[in-house]
């Protein structure tokens, strides 16, 4: 064993996006950080869906951007196609959502982390952690080589015990073509953290040239759209369609008679897979009652052939999907270049971790992505981004950055990280969140901008920008509610006439150009929306309010749950294993009743 000669503040174990975020945020915070990878060719690789957002995860990518990550500004220069999703609906569940050229997105990432400062990387294989005293002190890789680190984020993505199926066939991998990951989960599991099987899959992937695209209906993307607050001047790449077809009865069949030879279905495979991103065998079982299911043709880049076919995740034998492609719409003659395969990996029980990430049980050692039980690039990002954060910010013996849910989706997926006992890999959608009037993707800059720039992740610059903005939104919005126009004899404000559904901003600027003004689209939409939705907004504000008493009282970290007279066994049993920070959390894990938070508030009060 092999001492390396610096010692870090933070050691980032896992380069997916968790782990580039964590390392980013980090080291522009100033503390010297190593990120520790596999392999260096495949930092910020996308392993399944080269897409970036959709329904509820383009809020998180705004999120991620307004708190001064990553991951927006690269989807940005590196999208092929761009969509908002849900327009026909109200904005509350408008999601922005990008194709990405895979291989430019990864690109940009590794060099992005060799060029920022106070980052270091290193290949290597993380085998173990050391800890002293109850606090993190380093980790050890296969290689024999020992890294000292004050604190240390553990990012390892399905690699812990990977476990790769294709039918009857299985084989150790993290993901096609790379290792697993097999001492840090008995390291995890020597140190009393539990941990769980978890499975997810991916599709096959089909050579385009391949494909008869004459039959099938094209998806344009739209112009327009950006993930980042800070528009940044460069030519984006080409764009590209995307196509819709969809399977049959005939696909339907292939897939009934080969369900035996299916690992999820002859019981090889012990995980839990995603209810959410169900399998075609899944879907076929699960929804008997549909005729067909839409498969999405996406391309992989810019520079590539490849296709990924969104639709028909599968853990069945190569010679099952072989026959089932060929039944589908413009896929009669289709070559497949890699096939679908399931995937299983460790993950840790529900907890096990603080709302910073921290774990309970060692001081110093955060985990982040799939390693807590989520699936989902958007999910993994976010939380190495707050990881990161909190990481660094103990180095630096500052406060923690806690997101309470009614801050942010990102605030929503930590609070149910930390109190909900998770069954299969968590995913998040709009209907998670209580206000979502509240949690827009269109606002996440003016509701997080100013505690990136807190943490030293947002500048002078953008901050100024944010605060000109906010400025302009709420003088504009009490000046339209000061200024009256004549409709039908009645004297309206142009506040109260922009309420009217067939009435926007647009509508104001066109009618009346003396009395409004332009401030561009962004600011513009604000001032509509606020006018618009402002009974809303204010219900569900008052609603936060409200509740902010109990969200606000902590719960003494020794304090003894069992010994609490009046709190029913399960409460009791619930709230020692969960051990929560405060009565908000206590408030939301199963088995504890509004009762039992009665008697807990007295009790943390005598």
């Amino acid at each position: 064993m092999w001492n390396y000669p610096k010692l870090f503040d933070l050691i980032v174990v896992g380069a997916g996006h968790a782990g580039c975020e964590a390392a980013l945020a980090a080291a522009r915070m100033g503390v010297k950080t190593l990120l520790l990878t596999m392999n260096l060719d495949t930092i910020g690789k996308m392993s399944c869906n080269p897409a970036i957002g959709g329904i509820a995860k383009g809020h998180m990518v705004r999120e991620i951007d307004a708190l001064g990550g990553t991951m927006g500004k690269l989807i940005d220069r590196t999208g092929i196609q761009f969509r908002m999703l849900n327009k026909t609906k109200g904005p509350a569940v408008w999601a922005p959502r990008a194709q990405a050229d895979k291989i430019a997105y990864q690109t940009e990432m590794k060099h992005l982390i060799e060029k920022t400062p106070n980052l270091f990387i290193m290949q290597g294989t993380t085998e173990s952690f050391t800890v002293e005293d109850g606090q993190v002190t380093g980790v050890t890789t296969k290689e024999g080589i020992f890294y000292s680190g004050k604190t240390v984020v553990l990012s390892s993505g399905t690699f812990m015990r990977g476990l790769m199926h294709i039918g009857e066939n299985n084989s150790q991998g993290g993901r096609a073509g790379d290792a697993p990951s097999i001492g840090l989960s008995k390291c995890l599991s020597d140190h009393g953290f539990s941990l769980k099987r978890l499975k997810t899959g991916t599709p096959p992937r089909i050579n385009g040239k391949s494909i008869d695209f004459s039959e099938l209906e094209e998806q344009a993307g739209e112009e327009g759209i950006f993930f980042s607050y800070d528009k940044q001047e460069y030519e984006r790449l080409p764009q590209v369609s995307c196509f819709i077809t969809y399977t049959n009865a005939e696909t339907r069949e292939i897939i009934e008679k080969n369900l035996h030879r299916s690992p999820m279905y002859s019981g090889k495979i012990e995980g839990i897979g995603p209810r959410y991103c169900p399998s075609i065998e899944d879907k076929i079982v699960r929804f008997s009652d549909k005729e067909r299911h839409q498969i999405f043709l996406e391309p992989e880049g810019i520079n590539t052939e490849e296709i990924y076919v969104n639709g028909i995740s599968s853990s069945l034998p190569f010679d099952v999907q072989y026959q089932l492609v060929k039944t589908i719409a413009g896929l009669e003659n289709a070559d497949i270049i890699r096939p679908a395969y399931a995937i299983e990996y460790d993950a840790l029980t529900s907890g096990q971790i603080r709302a910073t990430f921290e774990t309970k049980k060692i001081e110093g050692l955060f985990l982040a992505g799939q390693i807590n039980g989520t699936s989902g690039y958007e999910e993994a990002a976010a939380q190495g981004l707050i990881a990161g954060i909190n990481a660094a910010a103990k180095v630096l013996g500052k406060k923690s950055l806690l997101l309470p849910r009614s801050s942010s989706y990102i605030g929503v997926m930590i609070d149910d990280l930390v109190t909900k006992t998770l069954d299969e890999p968590y995913r998040m959608f709009t209907s998670r969140a209580e206000h979502r009037l509240l949690l827009r993707q269109d606002n996440a800059d003016l509701r997080l901008r100013h505690l990136g720039y807190e943490y030293g992740l947002i500048d002078e610059n953008q901050m100024a920008a944010l605060i000109a903005k906010q400025k302009n939104i709420e003088s504009e919005v009490e000046r339209l509610n000061r200024i009256f126009i004549q409709i039908n004899g009645h004297g309206v404000s142009l506040g109260k006439f922009l309420c009217r559904p067939e009435v926007t901003y647009l509508t104001l600027l066109r009618d009346f150009p003396n009395q409004v003004f332009d401030f561009g689209e962004e600011c513009n939409f604000q001032i509509e929306l606020e006018l618009k939705y402002t009974g809303y907004i204010e219900r569900q504000k008052a609603d936060i309010a409200r509740y902010q008493e109990i969200e606000n009282i902590k719960i003494p970290q020794s304090f003894d749950f069992k010994k609490v007279t009046g709190l029913c066994n399960e409460a009791k049993e619930k709230l020692s294993a969960f051990l929560p920070e405060t009565l908000g959390q206590a408030s939301r894990i199963s088995g504890v009743s509004p009762s039992d938070i009665q008697v807990l508030m007295v009790a943390i009060h005598h």
